[in-house]
């Protein structure tokens, strides 16, 4: 017993100035921040692989759920948004995963859908890092574009032949109801309707407006003092020496023809300051049904339309001429815009035939070009002032393709040459669809 008690104070003294596995030691040390750093690695990548499925999840979920979302109550969304994102969100690792959502209409429709989640660590959780917090959020937006949209259509009579009035019926109601869906509140869309002949009518009932023009109306409707059948117009009864009395205005028909050139290419305001800048009443014989101002009231224009009929002679020009002033100037009242949205105007013009009679050329029949170049202007002018035009030749008789419309329109892509009138509605089908991804902001 006494001999032991020297001999472990001998080993005692040895291992005490052992140096054989000191490196073994420093190394075990040295080791734990790199095994530290390489679990993080994977700790982190596997969070990252978790992140990127919530966020397409909540990608999927904010799409979904943005159908439906100007109808649906918040609990409705909250309920829809939870189903969709558990039918996509599939990663057993991730714990605690929830969404959130919000609606909102300022500036537009947008929906955001948030989602969180909760990763446990398999390394760094020694180092008090239990577990990783991720989340994701997206954004769809939609309908921060507004839409206002002028239907110029050709009226004449030249429509009431091969179903093509019929057809422009069903054709221009199967767009209304396009552009009411793509409305997500009242106006978000307008439209305007501007039936054609060779004049427009702009409802008798304004009569007293100081917009309207009556001298050359004075000078033909009224009654002789020299009662003859030859003095039908002022200036055969002056020449007869006779006294004209022009009729009551209450009796007009509400037809106007072109204004003075070059305001007839133009959408100037009319001024009672410059005589030629107010718009010329005519008591047209196949005076249009009225046109229609800008308005979401989508029942009034499904009326108006149904109101079309066909007769009178062609004048594009004047068509385009007061759809261009129904998008932006006076006598219309023109809807204020709000600085939170961003406007596209759009013209829809559609007729079946060339040009035959303005105010001062033609004689409603047969072709003429002093029209054309009258319209080639205002063209011009319309697509300058940033309004998308569309040109929809209706050409069921053989008539040569209109250089015109095709020049008019756009781009190549604006201008639509059809061969039959049931081809309308795909046509106009085919706008809608473009006109109604507008509203689509991202």
């Amino acid at each position: 017993m006494h001999a032991i008690v020297p001999r472990l104070r001998s080993l005692k003294r040895a291992f005490g100035s052992a140096e054989d596995g000191n490196i073994a030691v420093i190394f075990a040390l040295a080791s734990l921040p790199i095994i530290a750093l390489v679990g993080a690695a994977i700790d982190y990548s596997q969070a990252s692989m978790v992140k990127s499925n919530l966020q397409s999840a909540i990608d999927s979920t904010a799409l979904m759920i943005s159908k439906t979302a100007a109808t649906a109550t918040a609990g409705e969304l909250q309920t829809s948004a939870t189903s969709y994102f558990n039918a996509m969100f599939n990663r057993p690792e991730a714990q605690n995963a929830t969404v959130t959502t919000s609606y909102s209409t300022s500036g537009g429709s947008a929906v955001t859908v948030a989602g969180t989640a909760s990763m446990k660590t398999s390394f760094i959780g020694v180092v008090e890092f239990p577990k990783i917090d991720i989340s994701a959020s997206s954004t769809v937006k939609w309908g921060n574009s507004r839409l206002r949209v002028a239907l110029v259509l050709d009226v004449t009579g030249s429509m009431a032949s091969a179903n093509k009035m019929t057809a422009l019926k069903t054709a221009a109601k199967d767009l209304l109801a396009q552009l009411k869906s793509a409305a997500t509140t009242n106006g978000d869309v307008y439209v305007s309707i501007i039936p054609f002949a060779k004049d427009v009518n702009v409802d008798s009932s304004n009569y007293s407006q100081a917009w309207v023009n009556w001298t050359l109306w004075d000078a033909e409707n009224g009654s002789c003092s020299r009662n003859s059948s030859r003095n039908d117009t002022e200036s055969s009864c002056l020449a007869d020496k006779g006294k004209w009395t022009p009729d009551k205005h209450n009796t007009w028909n509400g037809c106007v023809t072109d204004r003075d050139q070059d305001y007839d290419t133009t959408n100037t305001a009319p001024s009672t300051g410059v005589a030629a800048t107010l718009f010329p009443a005519e008591q047209y014989s196949t005076c249009p049904t009225t046109i229609m101002a800008l308005s979401y009231n989508w029942s009034s224009l499904n009326n108006k339309i149904d109101a079309m009929q066909p007769n009178g002679g062609t004048n594009q020009a004047i068509g385009l001429q007061w759809g261009f002033q129904s998008l932006t100037s006076a006598p219309f009242v023109i809807p204020a815009k709000d600085s939170n949205y961003s406007y596209q105007q759009v013209i829809i013009l559609l007729s079946d035939g060339l040009n035959t009679q303005d105010r001062w050329y033609g004689n409603g029949t047969s072709y003429e070009p002093k029209v054309d170049a009258r319209q080639k202007i205002l063209c011009n002018n319309v697509k300058a002032a940033g309004i998308t035009l569309y040109t929809v030749q209706v050409n069921t008789d053989g008539t040569p393709t209109s250089t015109l419309l095709q020049q008019c329109a756009s781009g190549p892509d604006k201008f639509f040459l059809l061969t039959s009138a049931n081809q309308m509605v795909a046509t106009f089908n085919q706008i809608g669809t473009a006109l109604s991804n507008l509203r689509v902001a991202q």
